[in-house]
């Protein structure tokens, strides 16, 4: 049995992070994480919301303000922060913790989408050593008054040519964050191939004072516990293995602690969990069905995949729109139909091919901030969060 994870004064027996996805890890998703976590035992593990933006929380964005608000039950609270300004990054992490909305913060530094990398931000930001270096140390100045501990999501670097997790990783523990968390992969791979979980070992190699948390290719218990084994690493971040299989979080709770009992859900059990998702959704949006069940479409297919559901039956609940029609098409479906086994593992969405990132002109020029490049950072700062 692993040690328990510990991010600050947070104590986490079980050594599993759900990871922020956009669109994905609100708190309707995360509630169904959270019980099937706390099935598998008696700590389910901590459970990050979808990334907000700096430039939105400091405006108090509708939205934003929604992504940072937590379930009377979610304990501890987890949120993440991305931003390419230092000055706006430090006042959303006061925002967070100054207003007691999370007990954990998390930076982003691991987005590999273009709309983000194109601004200097995400995976692109650590490569500007100085800029990197501002914000990590802005954030925790922000939260140290109030005990909050704050974290680092990064991914190798740029691409092959232009890796920047080492350091990144040494700056980041030197400047005082509670854990670093690595995706095995550059911003060029995007979600393609295999993770390098060497990056990791290499990683917990040269961060020694604070936990390192690996990231990339967990589909299952049994990798997860895997990954801990061959890197050395001091707990898990489990991202595109649970969409659709929130009870994942059961197994990695019983496999940390050496059980082995596996969840294998039938289809009447996966009807059942999407329904209560939808009614989830629903009361996350403020009982705006619509909006709900409109959100819930993309999960549709990562719930469904492996069982014996026909493209007809797909494309109906992929087009919901209120909870009866929900109802409804779920109570069609052949629910005695058992677990399909391997068909409903593995990989989960697209992984998509290697992708040349989309920089800021001369980005890559230097490791440090230019004047240009400081103003356009500045002008550059997304006002939009989540999905």
């Amino acid at each position: 049995m692993l040690a328990p994870l510990r991010i600050g004064p947070i104590v986490v027996e079980t050594p599993v992070v759900l990871a922020p996805m956009a669109g994905v890890t609100n708190r309707a998703f995360r509630t169904l994480c959270r019980e099937a976590g706390a099935s598998g035992g008696d700590d389910p593990g901590l459970y990050v919301a979808e990334m907000v933006t700096s430039r939105a929380l400091v405006e108090r964005n509708t939205e934003a303000l929604r992504i940072v608000t937590f379930g009377a039950d979610e304990t501890p609270r987890s949120a993440q922060v991305y931003g390419v300004d230092p000055a706006t990054v430090r006042e959303a992490v006061r925002i967070i913790v100054a207003e007691d909305r999370a007990d954990h913060v998390d930076l982003n530094f691991g987005c590999p989408v273009p709309k983000v990398t194109r601004k200097g931000g995400g995976a692109a930001l650590p490569w500007k050593r100085d800029l990197f270096t501002a914000i990590v140390r802005g954030a925790v100045e922000a939260a140290r008054p109030y005990g909050v501990p704050v974290t680092v999501k990064m991914r190798k670097g740029i691409d092959d040519d232009h890796l920047t997790y080492l350091e990144a990783g040494r700056i980041a523990e030197g400047l005082g964050v509670a854990a670093v968390a690595l995706h095995a992969r550059t911003a060029a791979e995007h979600y393609s191939g295999t993770a390098d979980w060497t990056a990791i070992a290499r990683l917990k190699e040269a961060v020694t004072s604070v936990p390192v948390l690996g990231n990339g290719d967990i589909w299952s218990a049994e990798d997860a516990v895997r990954m801990v084994r061959e890197t050395g690493c001091d707990g898990v971040v489990v991202g595109r293995g649970c969409q659709g299989r929130p009870w994942l979080f059961a197994d990695l709770a019983a496999a940390f602690a050496g059980r082995p009992e596996r969840v294998r859900p039938g289809l009447r059990e996966v009807a059942d969990t999407i329904y209560r998702h939808g009614e989830l959704m629903i009361e996350y949006f403020d009982g705006d069905e619509g909006k709900g069940m409109r959100d819930l479409r993309k999960h549709m297919a990562w719930y469904l995949k492996g069982y014996a559901v026909g493209g007809d039956a797909r494309r109906a609940l992929a087009m919901v729109s209120t909870l009866d029609e929900l109802r409804g098409h779920l109570d069609a479906l052949d629910q005695d139909a058992p677990y399909p086994g391997e068909a409903a593992e593995g990989q989960r969405g697209r992984a998509g091919s290697p992708k040349t990132p989309h920089l800021p002109y001369g980005w890559l020029d230097s490791r440090e901030l230019d004047a240009e490049h400081e103003e356009r950072l500045r002008e550059a700062e997304l006002s939009v969060s989540g999905g």
